[in-house]
């Protein structure tokens, strides 16, 4: 006997009934028997499905294929090292267009312009307005066209408005390419991220985002270590270092961005090109990667890689309220600290701090934030527990904020603050745990697609709300802007609880109405049913 595939009560498609005679050692994951007709019936049904979808994958389904745990660990060390790295690489290209202006505060950037800091927050607001408007669109756009086209496209468009910077002038200026980056850096993340799904399970995908969200607090790490050198350069007609800042680090995400047409394949089985004969993967490692992601996640491939999503589909996972709670988490969360981040340049100089130790001064915190965003990214793959683990970043914060808020020497001693901010910063964002939360629940490329975007649309929301949270007239303080913090963060521990036993008791219910049924209705609930998505009786959701 071979192997038979199965669609499971779980989300996932696995491997069973292996023959005791076989003498391979063949990747098996826990699962509960299901009677084979129904399993054949599944694997039927697929198979049509990818025919009917033209799924560029197809070639490669067999759910008799086996493979070996060393060889499945040799693919996933090629993805690693072929997709999560280069994703990043241009993760980190993005960070230093977005981040560079906080480095920018630093250097009296705000006095050469004549700006006051609300209308700094202005700048940001258009900033993020802007990024959030493009978030869904651009991720229409590559669906239509593909990810490995629009991504580097969207990078060097970018890059050219960021090396820009180096001519601002005045407010006008600011604003108006402030407003372009968001613009064309917006739906980046959320098609890096679907395009990654391609590659790797839904357990896996957490810690590999959480590699690629390491980007933000390292970026902000090489930043500062590269303002202390590009905030000295000084020319007689241009003596602002802040300039420089920008166009040497907005050439960098050109060439990243040029770099990227060729290192980006549209799918695993299209990693051999003119410039790349060889490819990724031989023959058998491109099966072995396409029926791993199938058994995990069949839906991949449920739309072809240039399949555009249409105004049906849209809609519908525009309108999935199963994603609401995961999505309420992610505002909360991502308001958390980020405008103690905003402003932690302008309080270090305020403290009197000089600008090259400010800028050394925030290197600690993002250390500290990488390596407890690896940990929560590796706890969430290995406890297979997603809110509880995301539960644990508010409380951080509602415990160094209240020590912020309530400390009398705040400022005052200021090693001491600068210790606690550090510390408060330090904490795990939640970027990567949710985004893979979302894919692992949309169970579909359609509503993956869309949720993508949509999660990272709350992102930029509450980016927006973050940054007028401090005002000028709660300085230099801000013990208001704190108290609505620690309030958020309470919103936002009280979320994760919330969406687990949500998530669980939609679990239990489509447990009674599915074991109810005899084999005979589960085959042709299989066969016959329009319930697509996470909305089919036999996924469930991971919480």
């Amino acid at each position: 006997m071979g192997l038979t595939w199965v669609k499971n009560t779980n989300p996932e498609f696995e491997v069973s009934d292996i023959s005791k005679n076989e003498k391979v050692d063949v990747i098996n994951t826990e699962v509960e028997d299901l009677e084979s007709s129904s399993s054949e019936t599944s694997a039927e049904h697929y198979r049509e499905l990818y025919e009917k979808t033209q799924y560029e994958c197809r070639h490669h389904f067999d759910p008799e294929f086996t493979w070996t745990e060393a060889e499945e660990k040799k693919v996933v060390r090629k993805n690693d090292w072929y997709v999560t790295f280069w994703a990043l690489l241009m993760f980190t290209a993005l960070d230093f267009d977005r981040s560079n202006l906080q480095q920018a505060l630093s250097d009296n950037f705000l006095t050469d312009l004549g700006l006051t800091t609300n209308q700094l927050n202005l700048g940001n607001t258009i900033n993020l307005v802007c990024f959030l408007s493009a978030e869904l669109p651009s991720q229409l756009i590559s669906k239509k066209i593909g990810a490995d086209v629009w991504i580097p496209m969207q990078m060097i468009l970018w890059s050219a408005v960021s090396m820009s910077q180096f001519a601002i002038k005045d407010v006008h200026g600011f604003y108006a390419t402030r407003a372009l980056l968001g613009a064309l850096q917006g739906g980046f993340i959320c098609d890096v991220c679907l395009w990654m799904s391609y590659f790797y399970t839904t357990k896996e995908l957490p810690f590999r985002l959480s590699i690629f969200y390491i980007a933000n607090p390292m970026t902000t790490v090489w930043s500062s270590l590269l303002a202390f050198a590009l905030l000295r350069v000084q020319t007689p007609s241009h003596p602002e270092g802040w300039k420089w800042l920008f166009l040497i680090e907005g050439a960098f995400t050109l060439v990243i961005g040029i770099f990227s047409i060729f290192k980006m394949p549209a799918s695993p089985v299209q990693t051999k090109a003119w410039y790349r004969k060889n490819g990724w993967y031989t023959d058998r490692e491109e099966k072995i990667v396409v029926n791993r992601v199938l058994r995990d996640d069949p839906e991949k491939g449920s739309m072809h890689n240039r399949e555009p999503v249409g105004p049906r589909e849209l809609i519908t996972a525009l309108f999935d309220y199963h994603l609401l709670p995961i999505y309420i988490i992610r505002i909360l969360g991502d308001i958390g600290t980020s405008p103690v981040a905003t402003y932690l340049q302008l309080v270090l100089r305020g403290m009197g701090f000089s600008t090259f130790k400010t800028n050394a001064l925030t290197i600690p915190y993002n250390i500290i934030s990488v390596t407890t965003m690896l940990l929560t990214g590796w706890f969430t793959e290995k406890l297979n527990s997603r809110a509880l683990v995301i539960a644990t970043t508010p409380l951080w914060i509602i415990i160094c904020l209240f020590a912020l808020r309530y400390w009398p020497q705040a400022q005052k001693d200021i090693w001491g603050t600068w210790g606690l901010l550090t510390v408060l910063l330090g904490h795990a964002p939640i970027w990567p745990i949710t985004i893979s939360w979302c894919s692992a629940n949309s169970n579909g490329v359609r509503s993956r697609a869309v949720s993508a975007a949509v999660v990272n649309i709350f992102s930029q929301s509450a980016s927006i709300i973050a940054s007028n949270i401090y005002r000028k007239d709660d300085a230099p303080l801000y013990h208001r802007g704190n108290v609505d913090l620690i309030g958020i963060a309470f919103g936002a521990f009280f979320a994760c609880i919330f969406t687990r036993y949500f998530y669980i008791y939609v679990n239990k219910k489509r447990d009674e109405k599915w074991n109810a049924l005899s084999p005979e209705e589960k085959e042709d609930y299989i066969r016959t049913t329009k319930d697509e998505g996470n909305k089919r009786l036999d996924f469930r959701f991971s919480y």
